[in-house]
């Protein structure tokens, strides 16, 4: 959901606590990405204590320290409620506006003030991230008298924080759902302040996931189950009250619920979780995931054939380098599937074939002005003329093409598109109106996996600049690289969050991902491979002809 969405409701009005209480904060550094999974939270990484009302300060005051005061939620905002009436209403945790953190302050008369602030992303009450289209956004509040003080009497619901103070507030945790399968978790991000996250946490996960998400994952928690509201947290074991429906539950059920929980929770310093039903435990399992990660080498062509590089020499893949190698034409892009047994590879005439580890090459798509192609954990190769964003094929391995429903509508061109690991959702640098955004949808498949339709999408990111390449970096972030007027950039791009780019050296245009956000790799059209050590690349072998990408584990 876009945030312009909300606008009109509860984010629209989201204001009320933000930054001006933290001026002697940095405005202008990168926004950086959440903890790595499996780190705690529940604890800030330090406390921002605003100030309480001054006395004798006018409305335009009062409403200015209101607005600093968002940055405690420490209390449920006690320090922000003492700048209302006693019987004003106002809900911190309806939203958030997330603004630069330039804001102009009016008198309204007659007891109102006004705040003009341009916005950049909000959070809903679910947590869920989502950038904005950059426009000036009104905030009214109306103020009377309260014991000869003045006070808010009147306020949008929802809270106001500068981009950087908003990663100081809020942190990052993921909601984990199930591919189709049942054996891979997906995750599904949300924000919320480090108090009671293991409250918040649970309930979102019972409400489920995000709505463009929602199609392509599944939860193992009955609809009818209540977000119990309170999950107290003892030496990492959080209690989790559920009603007497899930008594009934089948025991794959109840283990899968227990799994979900237990990972969901894990960044909200969870390394337990004791179901319960009217105090008594309900017994569940966390189950093992099936992996996702990827070899972590880089896999590459070069003129000593196809692998993956290893202390400067190249170890093959079985039956699959001797494959790409023996082509007849130039592969220009190659992507390899989850189980090492084919590869989508886009050869320098344009067309894009399949190339198995064992059997013949053959023909997936023809049509002129190809992408990179991106095969799924399925074996399904994807395609789309740069020119026509909305005309997705896809092919199974016996050759099946399947037209997707729902493309990349509202483009004017596509220049890359990525499967993720799991199989549950696909990226795109797409172009319109002059720039280029990161978006997001959820695969829809049938039952037997073979896909149909993509869901909605969800905007990551947008730049002025040129994408050029496109890849994940794990589960929940992809990976682009942009070239803009000052030079190539990549962008570290969380799927519902702040994202962060760090320079790249001159020349590159392709990336790859690993397993790690930190871990990127570039190829120079000169053939240098570097890899991304901090905000630093170091070159790493020469001699690259084309940087293949990997997919995850298979089935």
């Amino acid at each position: 959901m876009r945030l312009r969405r909300m606008l009109g409701a509860a984010v629209a009005l989201t204001i009320a606590l933000a930054l001006a209480a933290c001026s002697g904060l940095p405005m202008t550094s990168p926004v950086m990405p959440g903890r790595a999974p499996g780190t705690a939270q529940e604890v800030p990484d330090f406390v921002l204590r605003p100030d309480s009302p001054q006395r004798g300060a006018t409305p335009q005051e009062i409403v200015e320290g209101f607005i600093r005061a968002g940055s405690g939620p420490a209390g449920g905002w006690a320090v922000a409620r003492e700048y209302l009436t006693p019987g004003a209403s106002w809900n911190p945790l309806a939203a958030v506006t997330i603004d630069e953190g330039e804001r102009v302050y009016s008198d309204a008369g007659l007891g109102g003030v006004t705040l003009a602030l341009t916005q950049i992303a909000g959070v809903d009450a679910s947590g869920a991230y989502s950038v904005a289209d950059l426009g000036s956004a009104l905030l009214d509040f109306r103020l009377e008298q309260s014991d000869g003080e003045w006070r808010i009497s009147q306020a949008p619901d929802g809270v106001v924080l500068n981009q950087n103070v908003f990663a100081n507030v809020y942190k990052r945790y993921q909601l984990m759902f199930f591919d189709d399968s049942w054996s891979t978790l997906v995750p599904d991000l949300r924000w919320f302040p480090t108090t009671n996250a293991a409250a918040r946490v649970t309930d979102t996960l019972v409400d489920g996931p995000s709505p463009w998400l929602a199609a392509s994952v599944r939860t193992a928690i009955p609809d009818n189950v209540v977000p119990p509201g309170s999950v107290p947290v003892v030496s990492g074991v959080a209690q989790v009250e559920l009603g007497p429906d899930v008594v009934s539950l089948d025991q794959d059920t109840r283990d899968r619920m227990q799994t979900q929980l237990e990972t969901s929770l894990a960044l909200a310093g969870v390394t337990e979780v004791q179901m319960t039903v009217a105090g008594a435990p309900l017994q569940g399992e966390r189950l093992q995931k099936t992996a996702t990660g990827v070899d972590a080498r880089a896999l590459a062509l070069t003129d000593a054939g196809f692998g993956f590089l290893t202390s400067g020499a190249l170890e093959p893949i079985d039956g699959l380098s001797d494959a790409i190698t023996g082509l007849s034409s130039t592969p220009l892009a190659i992507q390899v599937s989850p189980t090492q047994d084919a590869a989508a590879v886009r050869l320098d005439n344009g067309a894009v074939v399949r190339v198995p580890a064992d059997g013949p090459v053959s023909d997936v798509d023809q049509r002129p002005g190809m992408i990179d192609p991106t095969i799924d954990r399925y074996g399904w190769i994807w395609t789309v003329p740069r020119d026509s964003p909305t005309s997705i094929l896809a092919t199974s391995p016996d050759g099946e093409q399947v037209s997707i429903t729902n493309g990349w509508g509202g483009a004017t061109a596509v220049t890359a598109m990525v499967a993720s690991r799991d199989g549950t959702r696909i990226a795109a640098l797409v172009e319109s109106g002059g720039r280029t955004f990161v978006w997001v949808k959820g695969i829809i498949r049938q039952s037997d996996g073979t896909p149909a339709a993509l869901g909605v999408e969800l905007e990551l990111a947008s730049t002025a600049g040129q994408g050029t390449g496109l890849t994940w970096l794990d589960d929940a972030t992809v990976g682009a690289l942009v070239l803009g007027a000052d030079g190539p950039a990549t962008l570290e791009q969380p799927v519902g969050g702040p994202g962060s780019t760090v320079a790249a050296p001159i020349g590159v245009s392709s990336v790859s991902g690993s397993n790690q956000t930190t871990t990127v790799r570039l190829r120079g059209d000169d053939g240098a491979l570097y890899v991304r050590r901090g905000t630093n690349w170091n070159q790493t072998a020469s001699g690259v002809l084309v940087l293949a990408t990997q997919q995850g584990p298979g089935r």
